[in-house]
C-alpha cells in the first residue's frame, strides 16, 4: 500500500509545483523572462563542453566551465525560489517532472535535475543539455521507466514560457566511464536524459538522446503552462487493506477459547 499513495502523494506536490512556476512565469518574472533567457543562451555560449558518468556514482558530474565567471549557475532561469528551472514531459510512460538547479540528494528526491556543467536547457545549436532522475524510488516514480522509451518517441521542456520538443534518437546502456555521447555536438540542439541501472544495482547508466524538433509540434505549443495530469487517489487500496484486515481479525478471533463453544450455541439456537 505504501508505496502507490506515497507515489500519489510525491505527484500530486510536483503537480502543484510545476503550477506554481507556470502561474509564476505567467504573471512575470524579475528579471524578465526575455532577459532570462539571453542570459541563459549567453551561458551556453560561453560553456566549455563536458559531463562525466564517475565509476561507482549514481549521477553524472558536470566538468563544463563558464567562461564567464559573472554568470553564477544557481541564478539562471530563476523564476522563483523554488529552484525550478524548466519542466519535463515524456507522454510515453507519463512523466511530467519540475526540473531543479544541480543534482544533489536533496533535488533528486524531489525531480529531475539539471546537470551543472552542461548546456542550460533552452536549446540552440551546438547545446547538449542533461537531465538526471532516480529510478526505482518508493516514494516516487521518477525515471523508473525511462528503459520503456524508445527512438521516435518525443519528450518536451517547458521552460519560461517556451516549450522544445525532442525526438529520441538514441536508448543506451552505457558503463560509467562511457561519457563520449554527453559531449556538445557541433549544430545539434540535444538532450540526454541519465538514469541508473540495473533497478537496486545501479552499476550502469541508461542515456535516452533526443534531437530537437523544428518547427515545435503544434500540439506541444497548445499545453504550454497546463497544469498536469493527477491519476485518481488510490482508494482501491485502503478498501483492499480493510478487507485484509479484517480478515486478519476474522482468523485471530476464530482461534480465541470458547469460539468453538459459541457456535455450537448458535446452532442449537437455530433449531
Amino acid at each position: 500500500m505504501y508505496p502507490s499513495v506515497a507515489s500519489w502523494v510525491s505527484q500530486y506536490s510536483q503537480s502543484q509545483l510545476i503550477e506554481n512556476y507556470s502561474s509564476q512565469v505567467q504573471k512575470g518574472v524579475s528579471p524578465s523572462v526575455a532577459e532570462q533567457l539571453k542570459s541563459a543562451r549567453e551561458y551556453n555560449k560561453a560553456l566549455q563542453a563536458g559531463a562525466l558518468l564517475a565509476p561507482n556514482a549514481n549521477i553524472p558530474q558536470g566538468e563544463g566551465r563558464s567562461n564567464d565567471q559573472s554568470m553564477e549557475y544557481w541564478k539562471m532561469l530563476q523564476a522563483d525560489s523554488t529552484g525550478i528551472m524548466a519542466r519535463l514531459r515524456i507522454p510515453t510512460i507519463n512523466v511530467d517532472l519540475p526540473i531543479y538547479h544541480g543534482t544533489s540528494d536533496a533535488t533528486l528526491e524531489v525531480g529531475a535535475g539539471h546537470l551543472e556543467g552542461t548546456s542550460l536547457p533552452v536549446g540552440g545549436e551546438g547545446t547538449h543539455s542533461v537531465l538526471t532522475a532516480h529510478r526505482g524510488l518508493a516514494h516516487a516514480t521518477m525515471f523508473s521507466n525511462l528503459d520503456k522509451v524508445h527512438e521516435g518517441d518525443t519528450f518536451s521542456l517547458e521552460v519560461m514560457g517556451e516549450v522544445l520538443t525532442y525526438q529520441v534518437m538514441s536508448t543506451t546502456v552505457v558503463d560509467p566511464d562511457q561519457t563520449e555521447s554527453l559531449r556538445q555536438v557541433p549544430y545539434q540542439d540535444l538532450v540526454t536524459l541519465v538514469t541508473c541501472t540495473p533497478l537496486g544495482i545501479n552499476t550502469q547508466r541508461i542515456l535516452v538522446t533526443g534531437q530537437r524538433v523544428l518547427p515545435t509540434p503544434e500540439e506541444d505549443l497548445n499545453v504550454i503552462g497546463e497544469q498536469p495530469d493527477i491519476p485518481g487517489f488510490p482508494w482501491w487500496m485502503f478498501i483492499l487493506g480493510g478487507g485484509t484486515s479484517a480478515a486478519g481479525f476474522f482468523i485471530w478471533y476464530s482461534g480465541r477459547p470458547g469460539f468453538g463453544t459459541w457456535q455450537e450455541k448458535a446452532k442449537h439456537s437455530n433449531r
